[in-house]
C-alpha cells in the first residue's frame, strides 16, 4: 500500500485513537477536504470512475422531469416551487428534467433550482451544466427554504457513511478499520456491544445501519409533514432487510479493495430501503414503494418515449438509445437491484408509478 497524505493521515488518526469505524474512515476517505475523494475527484461518466442512469441516457431524467410535472399539477401546482436535487453529480439529471419541465411551461416558470453538494469541484461542473437554471447551492437540506419542494436523489444514499457490525459466537461487535503489522489498514473487531438492537441473525452474519440516511429520512419527512411536498429516491439496495457486508469500492468503473487507495477510489453500500421508510413514516412522512427501477419507469412510458426519441435516427443512434435502455430495464443490471421509493406529505395524491 504506496503512502499517500490521506494514509498517512488516517495513520495517525488510528494510532493515536485506536481503530476507526467503518463509518469514521468512509467520512475521511470521502470527504476529507484537502486529500478526500470527491474534493480530488470529477468521479461520474465514462472518464470518471463510475456511471449513474443520467449519463446512460436522457430519457431516464426526462420522465423524472415528467413525473415531478404531473405531481406538482395535482397537488394544486404551488408557485413558486422548490426543485432540489441531492449530489447532483454533474448535473445530467436536472439539465435533462428541467428540459422535460418546460413541456409544462407553467410549471417550469414556478420552479427555483437548489442543490446539495458538498464538493467544490463537482459544483463547478454543475454550475457550468445548469448555469441557465441559476441554482442555489446548499451544503446540506436544513438550509433549503421551507417552500414546498420537490426533491430528487438518484445514488445518493449509497455513499452515505455506514456502521458495520459482525455477529460473533458471543454477540454483536463494530467492524472497524485498523492497522496491520506493516502499518496498512485492515479490518478489526471492537468489543463486545452491550446494547444489541440489531436483529437475530446467526453468528457470521454482517449487518449495516447507516446513521446520515436515517437523519435525513427523519428530517424530511417532518418537512414534508410540516409543508408538503414529494422525494424521490432512486438507489440500489434492498427490501426487507437483509445481513451481508455490501461495502464497496469502484475505480475506473473496475471492483477495488475498500482499504486500498484510500481517497482514490468511489466508496458506497446498498440502500437498506425498509431502514429509510421506517424512519421517514415515523416522522409523519407517508410512503410509496420501493418499487424495481424497471418497474418505476414502466409505468411512466419508458417504452413510448424511447421509441420517439429513436424514431429519424440512425441505426447507430437507434442502437445506442436502445442499449442504454436495456441497461436501465434489464434485471442482470439495473432494473431490479436498483429501486425507486416516494416520500410525500399526508395529504399528497399518489405519486405516477407507485399505485
Amino acid at each position: 500500500m504506496s503512502a499517500t497524505p490521506l494514509l498517512e493521515h488516517l495513520r495517525g488518526l488510528i494510532r493515536a485513537g485506536g481503530p476507526l469505524t467503518v463509518e469514521h474512515y468512509m467520512e475521511v476517505a470521502l470527504w476529507h477536504p484537502q486529500w478526500g475523494y470527491y474534493a480530488t475527484h470529477s468521479p461520474v461518466g465514462a472518464r470518471g470512475d463510475f456511471v449513474t442512469a443520467p449519463e446512460i441516457s436522457q430519457v431516464f431524467g426526462e420522465l423524472i422531469g415528467l413525473w415531478l410535472a404531473d405531481l406538482w399539477q395535482r397537488s394544486g401546482a404551488p408557485d413558486p416551487v422548490i426543485v432540489c436535487e441531492l449530489g447532483p453529480g454533474k448535473g445530467t439529471l436536472m439539465a435533462d428534467l428541467l428540459r422535460a419541465a418546460a413541456t409544462v411551461p407553467a410549471f417550469r416558470r414556478a420552479i427555483r433550482v437548489h442543490l446539495v453538494e458538498a464538493s467544490t469541484t463537482l459544483r463547478a461542473v454543475q454550475a457550468d451544466a445548469l448555469h441557465a437554471a441559476t441554482p442555489t447551492w446548499h451544503e446540506s437540506l436544513m438550509t433549503v427554504p421551507a417552500n414546498p419542494l420537490l426533491l430528487v436523489a438518484n445514488e445518493f444514499l449509497d455513499a452515505l457513511p455506514i456502521r458495520q457490525f459482525k455477529c460473533q459466537a458471543d454477540g454483536w461487535h463494530e467492524r472497524c478499520v485498523g492497522l496491520d503489522a506493516r502499518g496498512d489498514l485492515t479490518f478489526v473487531h471492537g468489543p463486545k456491544l452491550s446494547v444489541e438492537n440489531l436483529a437475530a441473525w446467526p453468528a457470521g452474519s454482517v449487518a449495516e445501519h447507516r446513521p446520515a440516511a436515517r437523519t435525513l429520512a427523519r428530517d424530511l419527512g417532518r418537512r414534508l409533514a410540516q409543508h408538503g411536498g414529494a422525494a424521490l429516491f432512486i438507489d440500489y439496495g434492498y427490501f426487507p432487510p437483509a445481513p451481508g457486508d455490501t461495502l464497496q469500492a469502484v475505480v475506473r468503473h473496475q471492483r477495488h479493495a475498500p482499504l486500498r487507495d484510500p481517497g482514490a477510489a468511489d466508496l458506497t453500500a446498498h440502500v437498506d430501503f425498509a431502514d429509510f421508510t421506517a424512519a421517514a413514516a415515523a416522522a409523519g412522512a407517508r410512503t410509496w414503494g420501493p418499487i424495481s427501477q424497471a418497474r418505476f419507469l414502466k409505468a411512466l412510458g419508458i417504452d413510448v418515449r424511447v421509441r420517439r426519441l429513436a424514431a429519424g435516427k440512425d441505426a447507430q443512434q437507434q442502437a445506442q438509445i436502445e442499449s442504454g435502455c436495456r441497461r436501465l430495464l434489464d434485471e442482470t443490471q439495473m432494473g431490479t437491484l436498483f429501486k425507486a421509493l416516494a416520500l410525500t406529505g399526508r395529504d399528497a395524491p399518489t405519486p405516477a408509478g407507485f399505485d
